[in-house]
């Protein structure tokens, strides 16, 4: 080899080695990780920029997760998924989750992750109303669920479809046991929603943020943390109201996939989730972290005072999850 190959030779490598970064970018697939939801978007930012590791946005559903997660059981496409608890059971029954404890696993408490560790909780929510106050005009703001049958909100109430998101699911359960129902019995939750169908309800399949911040949704069933994201960082005129009859504390969990393509990548991924950087994330988005020690004064500060949150309490996940797809039928049969 003459010189000047040997310097061209020597070149080449060292545009090679400090392609190095770049070279070694790494990619996985999280099903359901909407930038607009959680503040996922931060999260894909800070996995990318801790880990090297890109993640698509993806704006499945839970409901669409599981089902996306059966279709491909023989040939897996996602690395982890994220869903709302009683998908993450039944995605473990299915044996579409593998197990997989995390880091800091053992500081979750008991009943928020599976056993087997085939989902494990990383942050919740508190569900009551989401609301644009400017968008309602003169009207009140509601404060029970009875308020919302009042026509004067015709047209003014959003829930998730209850068939298909766990949000949606979430709400009806919350709605049904604050009309004197149980897990086992879903009629006064029917009966109500049934009513509802009277004031015109806007009933979406995705999470649906933004279409509250611009009014469109003026009173939606969501989760605490969107309205302070709305509240704080956004600077929208919205509340969130913890319903007089009371609501439920829902956990999201996440899970390593059966047979995922970039198994090593995904465990860090949830390694990172659950870490300090990862739990102040959600807590900077106003979650409630599992790990309790990430959620900062400051922050815990602009929730509503514990006397409105004494009337959000936690539920039998597991029997939330078993009871669910006769709910489904049971709802499209009356509602649908």
């Amino acid at each position: 080899m003459t010189r000047v190959s040997l310097m061209a030779a020597g070149a080449a490598t060292a545009l090679l080695l400090a392609a190095g970064p770049a070279a070694a970018q790494r990619e996985a697939i999280c099903y359901n990780c909407p930038p607009e939801w959680a503040d996922w978007a931060s999260m894909l930012e800070a996995i990318q920029a801790n880990l090297g590791i890109s993640l698509p946005h993806d704006n499945k559903n839970s409901g669409q997760t599981l089902a996306q997660l059966l279709a491909e059981r023989d040939n897996p496409v996602a690395d982890v998924a994220y869903y709302g608890v009683t998908f993450g059971i039944q995605a473990a029954d299915e044996g579409v989750a593998a197990s997989y404890q995390p880091a800091h696993g053992e500081e979750i408490p008991e009943g928020l992750y599976d056993p087997d560790w085939r989902w494990f909780t990383i942050h919740y929510g508190t569900l009551g109303f989401f609301v644009n106050t400017e968008a309602l005009g003169d009207i009140p703001v509601p404060q029970s669920f009875a308020d919302l049958l009042d026509p004067q909100y015709e047209g003014m109430v959003g829930y998730l479809d209850p068939t298909s998101a766990f949000v949606g699911y979430a709400g009806a359960v919350a709605a049904n046991l604050a009309m004197g129902g149980t897990l086992d019995d879903f009629g006064p939750g029917l009966e109500y929603f049934a009513a509802l169908q009277e004031n015109d309800p806007i009933v979406p399949l995705q999470t649906s943020y933004a279409r509250v911040l611009s009014g469109e949704i003026p009173i939606l069933f969501d989760y605490d943390f969107n309205a302070y994201r709305a509240i704080y960082d956004d600077e929208a005129p919205v509340e969130f109201v913890i319903p007089a009859e009371g609501t439920i504390v829902v956990p999201y969990v996440m899970s390593l996939v059966a047979g995922a393509p970039h198994e090593a990548e995904g465990r860090e991924i949830l390694d990172f989730i659950m870490s300090d950087e990862g739990q102040a994330i959600w807590a900077n988005a106003y979650l409630r972290p599992v790990r309790e020690a990430a959620l900062s004064e400051e922050v815990a500060a602009r929730f509503l005072p514990a006397e409105d949150y004494a009337r959000a309490h936690p539920i039998d996940y597991g029997r939330m999850a078993e009871v669910q797809a006769d709910f489904v039928d049971a709802y499209r049969a009356a509602v649908q």
